[in-house]
């Protein structure tokens, strides 16, 4: 049995090679994304199964990469397979494999990841959008390692770690009977919250620094954040999250002539415009007091006895605030 899966791993080495992607470090200060990366080191040495939960572009593959990295599994890829993107067909074919002649259009022999991943690690995201005949398949490799390629007789092992990811409520899928309860309570054995970009505001310009030096460097040049964008981008709620940051910070690189990227930069790759602000969300009366403070300080360079003056208060109530809100 472990020849044939040498075998398999063997002929499945170019695809590994064009799934390798290269990911950015982890970068963080908040004591959110302190808290997620003391569960990852908690769970990475573990081979249960873990769910990470997160909104769209907060970084739930790098978060899984990071797991599997820090764990016994390392020496073989990390394998990934967006659920989502793949009909029920495919996604079938591309975790189990299938036998040649097994449906029209199967012209050879198809190796599956669960065969690549064998003592690695998959990672399946959106997990919530599988299919309820895939769900029983992945809940008895789960429970007893066996599987068939499609169109196969013969039974097969894998010894594979399971990494889910979703944004959506499982639980809720459970009410609407398009998720299984048992594979539900099978997957969620660790689970790991990812916080949204705008719960982790320490953050935002240390990625934007972080993108920018990356970014700006593969295309020769050197670019920085001039102060007072800094403290606007800590204020935008950042609907997309991470990935959004980044995508706004490779726009800046390409369209931004000069060396430093400042407000009017910001505005004219469509943050802060009036026709965003709907899609903002509420915020409570200290967060909306902050970001006054905020537009005050940018409005005067910084000038605090100017703020003062036009928030109608006196420094030292200002220099409390400031410290009150960890404005920087």
């Amino acid at each position: 049995m472990m020849k044939e899966i040498n075998q398999s791993q063997h002929l499945a080495n170019q695809r590994l090679a064009a799934r390798m992607v290269v990911f950015p470090a982890i970068i963080y200060e908040s004591i959110a994304m302190q808290e997620v990366m003391a569960m990852v080191n908690k769970v990475a040495p573990s081979d249960s199964p873990v769910v990470i939960l997160g909104e769209t572009g907060t970084g739930k593959e790098i978060i899984a990469r990071t797991i599997h990295l820090s764990s016994p599994r390392k020496q073989i890829p990390l394998l990934p397979v967006n659920c989502a993107s793949l009909s029920e067909s495919l996604l079938e074919s591309e975790l189990f494999g299938h036998e040649k002649g097994s449906f029209t259009g199967a012209h050879q022999q198809h190796i599956g990841l669960f065969e690549i991943a064998h003592q690695g690690t998959l990672f399946l995201d959106e997990i919530g959008e599988m299919s309820p005949a895939i769900q029983s398949h992945l809940l008895r490799v789960l429970e007893t390692g066996e599987f068939r390629r499609i169109g196969g007789k013969k039974t097969l092992y894998t010894n594979v770690r399971i990494i889910t990811a979703t944004n959506n409520d499982l639980y809720q899928k459970i009410t609407e009977k398009t998720f299984r309860q048992d594979l539900y309570y099978r997957l969620n054995t660790l689970v790991i919250h990812l916080p949204p970009l705008r719960k982790r505001k320490e953050d935002i310009c240390l990625l934007a620094e972080y993108f920018l030096s990356i970014i700006s460097k593969g295309m020769g040049k050197k670019k920085h954040l001039a102060p007072e964008c800094r403290l606007l981008l800590e204020q935008y709620p950042w609907p997309g999250n991470v990935r959004e940051l980044r995508s706004t910070i490779e726009r800046l690189s390409l369209l931004v002539e000069s060396e430093e990227i400042r407000v009017s930069d910001l505005s004219a790759v469509g943050l802060f415009r009036e026709d965003r602000q709907p899609d903002s969300p509420l915020l409570p009366l200290s967060e909306m007091e902050k970001q006054h403070i905020l537009r005050c300080l940018v409005r005067t360079k910084n000038n605090r006895r100017e703020a003062a003056k036009i928030l109608e208060i006196s420094e030292p109530t200002l220099y409390r605030k400031i410290k009150e809100y960890r404005i920087q």
